[in-house]
């Protein structure tokens, strides 16, 4: 068996899909895409056509090898979400060669049911207590919001306290017996990180998500160490080697993105390190299809698994969401906030190809917000 095409196509609200086939007809689907930046990992991916057109698809980690270490400079998000889409496929491929899900091809499932967690508000949470409720009544058990909007470098005590008040109006819906995770979005600072977290700690958050941003990694131990709140934090760290000082740190959650992170094979490997560390893993993943599917695979397989983020009716989906590129929907159907293993060969999805075609003509041109304080200098989105 032989690759013989690789195609992308711009999908909206925001995503980018990629299909490789091969001489024998088998297709494989995946996910690469850096939100933001998805014409540029267009074509970082297409730079990979040389390395695979004639190749065996099932050769999935020597392709891995060769596509990650095969040029002088190396990583980042660009690159590795390039990898990423096309290592999805070519799992694809391979569960749809053997006529198994990938998740028996990474050695069978350690669970029956994946539990999923839902978004509440957009970049400025507002009416907390409907949103809520509406998640609670669709049969969830989690929920995550952003702790606040724009933050600015050390927040007032009013801020603070409009925070903490959104987050006790989340909890008092959710009641002691469902979960509240906390986004900071790498918005805050560390003097505002240490007093958000807590101040937080009475609503007794599930974990508090990316507290600082990446670059400020070397500061984590210290919030991790003076925090009783689990800190979790991955979705812009990209290999092995990047996950590794933030679990010497002392997170409590490593939250790679599949999608970014090198696909299935790295985050696969990021999972077993943040194991050795006894770190539980919760996918990051507010994108498409392909790449909810993708994590489903993993989640399965992976006893340190925590809890998989979903996208179903996020903000950034206004007018197109993930069951809007699927030939049955009914794949991604919740159950008391759970999800039941998919069935199907490869990543357990049929792609409705003529939706992503017509997409692909449209294209889209998402672009990340910027935002500034009031003195005109930039600020965390």
């Amino acid at each position: 068996m032989k690759i013989i095409s690789l195609e992308t196509f711009l999908v909206a609200p925001r995503w980018l899909f990629c299909r490789i086939e091969t001489d024998t007809g088998i297709v494989g689907w995946g996910e690469p895409v850096v939100e933001g930046r998805a014409a540029t990992v267009r074509a970082a991916v297409h730079e990979f056509e040389s390395l695979l057109i004639g190749r065996d698809p099932l050769r999935i980690e020597d392709l891995w090898q060769v596509m990650t270490k095969g040029t002088f400079y190396r990583g980042g998000p660009v690159l590795s979400s390039a990898v990423a889409g096309i290592d999805q496929a070519l799992w694809d491929i391979a569960g749809k060669y053997r006529g198994a899900p990938v998740h028996e091809l990474l050695g069978g499932p350690v669970r029956d049911r994946i539990r999923m967690y839902g978004w509440v508000g957009g970049d400025s949470p507002s009416e907390v207590t409907d949103a809520v409720q509406r998640q609670v009544d669709a049969g969830l058990t989690a929920i995550k919001m952003n702790v606040a909007g724009q933050l600015p470098p050390l927040a007032s005590a009013r801020e603070i306290a409009d925070a903490v008040a959104r987050a006790e109006a989340a909890r008092a819906v959710l009641g002691p017996d469902r979960d509240l995770a906390i986004d900071f979005h790498g918005r805050a600072t560390k003097a505002t990180a240490r007093r958000l977290i807590r101040a937080l700690e009475p609503v007794s958050p599930m974990f508090v998500e990316e507290p600082l941003v990446p670059e400020h990694g070397h500061l984590l131990g210290e919030l991790c160490r003076s925090a009783t709140v689990p800190i979790a934090t991955g979705e812009r760290l990209y290999s092995r080697t990047d996950f590794l000082p933030v679990l010497q740190a002392g997170i409590a959650v490593a939250q790679p993105d599949l999608s970014h992170a090198g696909g299935i094979s790295e985050s696969r490997r990021i999972a077993v390190l943040a194991e050795t560390f006894g770190v539980l893993l919760a996918p990051h993943c507010p994108l498409g299809p392909i790449a909810l599917a993708a994590c489903l695979q993993v989640d399965l397989a992976t006893p340190n698994f925590l809890i998989q983020e979903q996208s179903l009716g996020i903000h950034y989906n206004v007018g197109h969401d993930l069951l809007d590129y699927l030939v049955d929907p009914a794949v991604f159907t919740f159950r008391d906030g759970h999800l039941l293993p998919p069935t199907g060969p490869g990543l357990g999805i049929t792609v409705d190809e003529d939706a992503v075609r017509r997409a692909d003509e449209i294209g889209h041109d998402w672009q990340s917000p910027v935002w500034r304080h009031a003195d005109g200098t930039h600020a965390e989105w």
